[in-house]
């Protein structure tokens, strides 16, 4: 058990998480022409999630993601959603995409 002891100073204490890279936005999402139609429905929609009704942290999100081919810039394909369905949303197009590869 003494050599353990010794070994551990040898060692070093490891972290206990790896640190995640920082979360890089979108520079589309900071245009002015994004800003500019996400406040333009929800002026014309109501600033609540479309599906819960929730009008706590409002999220304009692309129906069809931009990645799979969705349109940036078309209203049609904007949704309103509150922080927890855009998360529930967007984790599962990544795991269809995943799957799809």
């Amino acid at each position: 058990m003494g050599r353990l002891k010794a070994v551990r100073g040898l060692v070093g204490a490891m972290p206990a998480k790896l640190a995640l890279a920082p979360k890089v936005a979108d520079p589309f999402y900071q245009s002015k022409e994004w800003r500019a139609l996400v406040a333009r429905i929800k002026r014309e929609r109501g600033a609540w999630c479309e599906r819960c009704g929730s009008s706590n942290r409002v999220i304009a999100d692309h129906i069809r993601e931009r990645k799979d081919g969705g349109a940036d810039l078309d209203a049609n394909n904007i949704e309103l959603l509150c922080a927890p369905h855009h998360a529930a949303k967007t984790a599962e197009a990544r795991a269809r995409r995943a799957r799809a590869r």
